[in-house]
């Protein structure tokens, strides 16, 4: 029998040997999309279904979260700024929270959920119908065909959503601080205008949030393709995919804050 110390290792290094090997797995994996990414942008019109299916259906979800998170950033930044006598830095407040934090993370946090969960019960299910190993039988590629195309199609979406949300915030801030509240339209937009830097503020959101995109739809595309081919299967991938997600999500906008916005 091995000795209790040696049985704690082994139970405690075996989950973390696994990690590792999926890891392993998953790089291998998106080095074989990239290297099928140029025959799926032959058939753009692949890449532009997806775009549909993980963009366009999620805009719905991202306009009103964000509507609604503007208009409660708002609320809350108003009580804060009035007790220093600087009501008028709310557009200021919203803007800047939105564009740089809010707007990428919790835009990514929604598209991790809707569309990243999808993305993978769709590669699930077309595993475990065979409809993947349907196509082999045929010489058709199935990471160029099928993956490849959902992968571009979640990077492309999530920065265009990312910026919906930013947007459809800001108008909510405005809801509540001008027609609410009272503020002055002029001094709302025009403080805006010139304390948000498009460089710094505007251009960082947009970059943490394509690297939003490639973590969650690389993610997404992995667990379907590598989810047992059964339904429960297919249900534990589609959790993994969401949980992974909002974790790298969040270790991601750590390491890019801190390097995009150290002493800004």
């Amino acid at each position: 029998m091995a000795n209790p110390v040696v049985r704690l290792f082994l139970r405690i290094g075996a989950p973390l040997t696994d990690a590792i090997i999926k890891f392993g797995f998953a790089c291998r994996f998106f080095v074989a999309v990239l290297r099928h990414s140029p025959t799926s942008w032959l058939r753009f019109s692949l890449t532009m279904r997806e775009i549909w299916f993980a963009g366009v259906l999620s805009v719905l979800i991202i306009a009103v979260s964000g509507l609604f998170v503007g208009m409660v950033l708002a609320l809350q930044g108003y009580d804060t700024l009035v007790r220093f006598g600087a009501s008028s830095s709310l557009g200021i407040l919203v803007a800047l929270s939105l564009v740089r934090e809010l707007g990428p993370v919790v835009g990514a946090l929604l598209f991790a959920s809707r569309a990243g969960s999808a993305i993978t019960a769709e590669i699930g299910l077309m595993k475990a119908t065979e409809q993947l190993a349907a196509m082999e039988m045929m010489a058709v590629n199935p990471i160029a065909r099928v993956v490849a195309p959902k992968f571009w199609g979640g990077v492309i979406s999530m920065p265009l959503l990312a910026a919906m949300f930013s947007a459809m915030g800001i108008f909510g801030g405005y809801l509540i601080g001008v027609q609410l509240l009272g503020l002055d339209a002029g001094s709302f937009w025009s403080q805006m205008q010139s304390q948000v830097d498009f460089g710094q503020d505007v251009m960082n959101g947009v970059i943490k949030s394509v690297f939003f995109g490639v973590a969650i739809s690389l993610i997404a595309v992995f667990e379907g393709f590598d989810a047992p081919p059964t339904a429960e299967g297919v249900s534990h991938a589609t959790t993994r995919t969401v949980v992974t997600s909002s974790l790298v999500i969040l270790a991601l906008d750590f390491v890019l804050t801190a390097f995009m916005f150290r002493g800004a």
